[in-house]
């Protein structure tokens, strides 16, 4: 079976709609045509014949055998001077009296001018008239009938007789609905990169595969901020729902996805996801018409990544106890060596008995034991820095907590701290406040550091935002501890080198 392009089809397409136009234009003018000569040559026809008719000449030559030359010379006279194609006398009889029809047979067709009325109608291909030729005496007795006729026209001369330059002008338009044709074929064409209908349904159906089918989100966004492309993974990845093409990204409230410049591993958190987009603006003919982002979800890698946090946390408070513990060691050992046996049983008293106090102390004002655990662990990690960490005597967390409340406390109270140590120099301090109010747990840091500018008091919780270099994923400490805080219906804030996150009782 021949296969003919899509270019083509549109070209036969066009072409036929042009034949068709011109077709029914061709039938109008004709049929417009016609009607004009039937009215006008009928008329004059007509008139024709009943002046023929009632001509005295006539009427005696139609009442004696020696007025029939007269007659046919009386019928082609009126026919060179009024232009009909014939004239013809016929009497009561139906005899044709004037001895010659010019190439045209004598016929009466439907005629009633025999009962003294004129008639028109056409005959084998021609427009006819005929009138009565009644009796001067008489005026009822019909003695014959004048038939004047003019033959039909062909279809080419009505045409080119139905308008002034009709055909020009059928001619003009049928060049320019072909023209029209090959510019509109070449246009489609053009459109559709030279690929026919079934490659096009092709790709479409490998698009839609690839799109759902890949593991990794993928968002199309055009200039004005509006979806024009989410595939399944992307949906499912940003909550959104099931259709959101044609959607603002603003009403969506997914601000992160606005704007068409490239961006490369941007870490966002986004509800309770850690998503990395990479934006790339889509070009067409040079010009920017919107931006493609695929998203990948590292939530559990980042869960992974607090979980290593913890034994590096537990590695790095057992190293610190080992180091202090071999320093203990090794005063005791120069202690026992230089004989001085009482200051070394009383360095070892009062070292066991500072070890002793933090912990009771820390123990008597928290009653969860993950985040007493925290506070002790950080106290060693920070005394190993040179920073000193305290407990706030004030602090008091009495009552017992849920294990997911204590999970996010160890989170929040973790990064914090961890930001307030690496805040302040060696010989610094660090004040942890713990505080229950009701349901509500509020978590207080304060450093001896310089604290955070207010022009950045809020774009520290921003996810990826930081002060400590661009290498790995950083920035993400600050952005989930108030991520957390939202979603138990608290806040976090900052002022100056204190920060206070309050935790509801309940997750949302």
């Amino acid at each position: 079976m021949l296969k003919v392009s899509l270019a083509r089809q549109f070209l036969l397409f066009q072409l036929g709609i042009v034949v068709l136009v011109v077709g029914a234009v061709a039938a109008v003018s004709l049929a417009e045509a016609d009607s004009a000569f039937r009215s006008e040559q009928g008329e004059r026809l007509r008139s024709t014949a009943e002046a023929l008719a009632a001509n005295d000449s006539v009427r005696q030559g139609f009442g004696s055998a020696a007025w029939h030359d007269s007659l046919a010379a009386l019928a082609e006279t009126n026919r060179a001077v009024s232009g009909p194609s014939f004239v013809l006398l016929i009497d009561a009889n139906g005899m044709l009296l004037n001895g010659s029809d010019k190439g045209r047979p004598a016929a009466m067709g439907d005629s009633d001018a025999l009962t003294g009325r004129s008639w028109e109608g056409v005959i084998d291909r021609a427009l006819v008239a005929h009138a009565p030729v009644l009796d001067a005496a008489n005026g009822r007795r019909v003695l014959g009938v004048v038939a004047v006729g003019k033959s039909y026209p062909t279809t080419w001369e009505l045409l080119s007789n139905s308008t002034r330059n009709l055909l020009t002008y059928l001619l003009l338009g049928s060049a320019i609905g072909v023209a029209g044709s090959l510019l509109l074929a070449r246009r489609v064409k053009r459109q559709t990169l030279g690929l026919e209908p079934n490659e096009i349904a092709g790709l479409v159906e490998h698009r839609e595969a690839m799109l759902h089918g890949i593991k990794e989100g993928l968002m199309g966004v055009d200039t004005s901020g509006r979806v024009t492309l989410a595939n399944d993974e992307a949906i499912r990845l940003l909550d959104l729902p099931r259709n959101p093409v044609g959607s603002s990204l603003r009403a969506l409230g997914l601000d992160m996805l606005i704007g068409a410049s490239a961006q490369a591993d941007e870490v966002v958190l986004h509800h309770s996801r850690v998503l990395v987009l990479n934006r790339m603006p889509v070009l067409v003919r040079g010009q920017t018409v919107g931006s493609v982002t695929t998203l990948r979800d590292q939530t559990e890698l980042t869960s992974l990544q607090r979980e290593l946090d913890v034994s590096r946390h537990a590695t790095d408070t057992l190293r610190a106890q080992a180091h202090e513990f071999t320093n203990r060691l090794h005063t005791i050992s120069g202690l026992v060596q230089l004989g001085h046996y009482e200051e070394a049983v009383n360095f070892i008293m009062q070292a066991s008995r500072a070890q002793e106090s933090l912990s009771r102390e820390v123990q008597s004002r928290i009653a969860d034991p993950a985040l007493a655990a925290l506070i002790v662990a950080k106290s060693s990690v920070a005394a190993e820095q040179h920073v000193r960490l305290e407990l706030d005597p004030a602090t008091s967390l009495p009552g017992p907590v849920d294990e997911v409340l204590s999970s996010d406390l160890v989170t929040v109270a973790g990064n914090l701290i961890d930001n307030a140590v690496d805040a302040v120099e060696a010989g610094g301090w660090v004040n942890v406040l713990i505080g229950q109010t009701g349901a509500a747990v509020t978590v207080t840091v304060r450093d001896s550091g310089d604290g955070v500018a207010k022009p950045l008091a809020d774009k520290v919780f921003t996810s990826g935002f930081t002060t400590k270099g661009t290498g790995g994923h950083r920035g993400l400490g600050l952005a989930l501890v108030r991520q957390i805080c939202r979603s138990r219906g608290g806040t976090v804030k900052v002022d100056g080198a204190t920060f206070t996150a309050e935790l509801g009782a309940v997750a949302r």
